[in-house]
């Protein structure tokens, strides 16, 4: 025996488990399934599940998207078809996105002030066929100009003032259309308090805004680019007007902003990789906060698991467990369907 050994187990200088410890052993609680159960602190159920969709112009036919398997485009009449699938889950809302005809798309986004515009079409075919299923539509311009961006470009520049006015016109529309939820994902300066004001001048004051307050110029966002059809399209980046992944504090003033503006709920976009700004909104605010879990974050979970390199229904509800854990009330996520049968 070993100078070591001797020394490790000498009653002189050997203290026991319960002296180091103080008694206070923690594992006592996870010993079996039904103690940790008994102790979990967070859970997620399926109302903390938003599904967004894919929408195309067509009928009858859906498209799968090859960055992101298992989602898919639909048109209008499949889009119906999810969202009653998605009404027997017990999903409460589905956030829909539209791939525009190229056609149709220009500098200034025009086509999304056309009341029949294919979100709009399928925002009143869903409402008439799922009346009690939520309905959140975007009226950030991305889908619906022929440069990607977000905004109207003027000059190479994201035009903030006019592209307000626009989108706060486009929400009417959604809104009357059936939309239950506006959601803005442009990051404007201005845009929560000019779409308050838009849909309570014209008799929506029922509808609600879900604000992307703190959308970061990330790079997990391009599977989502390929759905809608804008990932060719995109000239420049986005830094403009999303904030810088480096900065925490700025996203706690843009959220801020839009509450005093008149949003009723925050989401943090993306998701994982931003846990820390959704703790701080909630814990700041308290008001309801929601993460969307991008497609990026779906594709990594998705390639890996086709790979064998992790269990890929574990890694799913782990993933949206911590959102629940950072303080959401809930997710946007593709992952709704498969997460609301196993639930």
């Amino acid at each position: 025996m070993n100078k070591f050994s001797r020394t490790m187990n000498s009653p002189a200088t050997r203290r026991s488990v319960d002296e180091i410890t103080g008694s206070r052993r923690l594992r006592r609680t996870r010993k079996a399934d039904w103690s940790r159960r008994l102790v979990r602190e967070n859970h997620l159920t399926v109302d903390d599940l938003i599904w967004p969709l894919f929408l195309m112009e067509g009928e009858n036919r859906q498209e799968p998207l090859e960055a992101m398997p298992g989602v898919m485009r639909h048109t209008v009449d499949h889009a119906v078809r999810q969202a009653e699938r998605a009404a027997r889950l017990g999903i409460p809302a589905i956030a829909t996105f539209p791939n525009i005809d190229p056609a149709r798309r220009d500098e200034t986004g025009s086509h999304s002030l056309d009341p029949d515009n294919l979100i709009n079409r399928a925002t009143r075919a869903i409402k008439e066929a799922v009346p009690e299923i939520g309905i959140i539509t975007d009226v950030a311009l991305d889908p619906f100009t022929s440069h990607g961006h977000d905004g109207i470009l003027r000059d190479g520049e994201i035009v903030n003032d006019e592209t307000v006015a626009q989108i706060a016109v486009a929400a009417v529309g959604q809104a009357a259309a059936g939309a239950d939820i506006i959601a803005p994902s442009d990051m404007m300066d201005g845009r929560i308090g000019a779409i308050r004001d838009a849909l309570d001048q014209n008799g929506f004051q029922n509808v609600a805004i879900m604000s992307y307050a703190t959308k970061f110029a990330s790079a997990f966002y391009g599977p989502y680019r390929e759905a809608i059809g804008t990932g060719g399209l995109l000239k420049g980046d986005k830094k403009t007007y999303y904030i810088d992944p480096a900065n925490s504090d700025e996203a706690l003033r843009e959220a801020e902003q839009d509450l005093l503006e008149g949003a009723d709920m925050l989401i943090v976009k993306p998701g994982l990789p931003y846990l820390d700004i959704v703790h701080r909104l909630k814990d700041t605010f308290a008001v309801p906060t929601f993460a969307y879990q991008v497609s990026g974050e779906y594709a990594m979970i998705k390639a890996a698991a086709a790979n064998g390199w992790i269990d890929g229904e574990r890694a799913m509800m782990e993933s949206l467990l911590a959102f629940k854990r950072a303080g959401c009330d809930g997710i946007l996520t593709y992952f709704a369907p498969e997460m609301a049968e196993l639930l």
